[in-house]
Parts: structure tokens; C-alpha cells; sequence
């Protein structure tokens, strides 16, 4: 299943749950840019509250428990048999930490709007104001659909196969860290910023063209993948292009906020 869909794919919305999980790293606030305008029947996906855990040592977006994203699904409306449509703004870096949560927690039919919101009013398409309340769902949470690495794991990675850091160059490079305590990238990880996954108009690249990003980056067939970003969010774009590419991933949910939460873990810097 192709896991993009296109504003033309997406004409009758209210055929899936249709979740809107705009956020943005200092605001404003995803349920104030809901507010002003969402795709018809979208209902707001809360990121801090809905797809991770509390922050803490195990990171600033961890996985949350089963219970907690099945409760929280089920209170947005996700059904099992119904497939689910998530958005943010334009790139999908956001979107695609709901994608891959949904697919790791067991949901068979998710999609990222390609392009998002952005996409979507450039269509010509229309957007309501007004909240949706969705009718309860009946989703239950089945924990290991989707490939996941630990700290260990995400180290042996990156001298056994290829881990990719999703974060721009700059925080790679240990330059600047706007938000964790520790500059740097995790030893022998590969800078890949999300941004390169797309094009200007948010939209990802074609499956050819990424596999050739990747394969420059040197992921290919028959060599193991993974990726983290700061959190766990922008990495799952990461692997939601290297899905489109061909080419199986595995996602560090922790991340960079986990790996610096110990301080006994090495760090490299340019």
C-alpha cells in the first residue's frame, strides 16, 4: 500500500479518520493552527499528548504505552477497519511521527497527505473552522508493527549498517543545539536532513530519486537502516521516505534527547 495519498485521493473525506497533527518546536500552538482552518471532519492529534509519552530520560517525544495511544486513538475516532489520513503543514515531518505510530502500534491502513495542508488549499479544496468531536473508535493497540531501535542498538548500527541523523547539518555537526543539553551525533551516524526528502512544495520526492539519496548516503538493498532525529519525530520521516524508496528502516524513538540523557554515552561533533 502506498502510504501517500493526494488531496484528489482524499475528495471524500469523511470515507477515513482524518487526523490533523500540526506542531511546530516553539509554537504557536498545533490546536491554534487547527482553529484557524483543518480539513473538513479533521480532528486534532495533540503530538505532546496524544503520540508520546510525558518527556523525561527516555527522551522528549518517547513511545507511549499501548493503553495510553489505544485510549487516545480511540478518542479521536480511529476505527480498525477504517483507514486513517494524517496531516501537518506542508512536509509531512510531523505527519509522519502519526503515520509510523499508527503502524507500529498495528494499524494496517495509514497515510500521509502528501504535501498536507499546504497541498490541500492549493487544490482548491475546502477547510472548516469549526472543531470535530469524532464518534468514539474501537482501535486496540498492537505493539510491534514497525522496526525500533534501543540506545545499543542504534550505536551497533552505526558501525555495522547505516544510521542516519535526520537533524539539520548544523545540529549534526554539534554547531548549534537549540533545545538538548549536548551537541553533537551519536559516533559513525550519517547526517541526512529530512528537508532533502522533499521538494519546495513540501511534496516527497519520487521513489527513484530517494533511493538515489539514499543510496549516496550509502543505504541499499541488503544493508541495515535506521534513523533518529532529535525526539523521534523527524526521523519517522525519515523512514517513511526510505519505506517509499524500497528500503526498510528501523526508528531510535528516543533519539538525541535520549542518547545525551546519559552521559556515559559518546558523542562526535563535525
Amino acid at each position: 500500500m502506498n502510504p501517500l495519498i493526494t488531496p484528489a485521493g482524499l475528495a471524500a473525506p469523511d470515507a477515513a479518520s482524518v487526523l490533523d497533527v500540526r506542531w511546530r518546536l516553539g509554537g504557536p500552538a498545533g490546536i491554534d493552527l487547527y482553529r484557524e482552518g483543518h480539513l473538513p471532519g479533521a480532528v486534532f492529534c495533540d503530538v505532546d499528548a496524544d503520540l508520546a509519552a510525558s518527556p523525561g530520560t527516555a527522551g522528549r517525544h518517547p513511545l507511549p504505552s499501548a493503553e495510553h495511544f489505544q485510549r487516545a486513538m480511540r478518542r479521536l475516532g480511529v476505527r480498525d477497519g477504517r483507514p486513517v489520513v494524517v496531516y501537518d503543514d506542508a512536509g509531512s515531518t510531523i505527519a509522519a511521527r502519526a503515520w509510523w505510530t499508527l503502524r507500529y502500534f498495528g494499524h494496517q491502513d495509514v497515510r500521509v497527505l502528501d504535501g498536507g495542508l499546504a497541498a490541500w488549499t492549493e487544490a482548491g479544496l475546502p477547510t472548516d473552522k469549526e472543531p470535530v468531536a469524532a464518534a468514539p473508535g474501537d482501535f486496540t493497540a498492537r505493539p510491534g508493527g514497525m522496526p525500533m531501535l534501543t540506545a545499543e542498538q542504534a550505536a551497533a548500527l552505526a558501525g555495522d549498517g547505516v544510521l542516519l541523523d535526520a537533524r539539520a547539518g548544523e545540529r549534526y555537526r554539534g554547531e548549534v543545539e537549540p533545545v538538548d543539553p549536548v551537541a553533537g551525533h551519536i559516533p559513525g551516524a550519517v547526517s541526512a536532513p529530512t528537508t532533502d526528502n522533499v521538494g519546495p512544495d513540501g511534496r516527497f520526492l519520487p521513489p527513484d530519486e530517494l533511493r538515489a539519496r539514499f543510496a549516496g548516503l550509502g543505504v541499499r538493498d541488503g544493508v541495515a537502516a535506521g534513523a533518529y532525529c532529535g525526539s523521534g519525530v523527524t526521523a519517522a520521516h525519515q523512514v517513511l521516505a526510505l519505506e517509499l524508496a524500497g528500503l526498510p528502516a528501523a526508528l531510535y524513538v528516543g533519539s538525541w534527547s535520549h542518547w545525551v540523557a546519559d552521559p556515559g554515552r559518546p558523542v562526535a561533533t563535525g
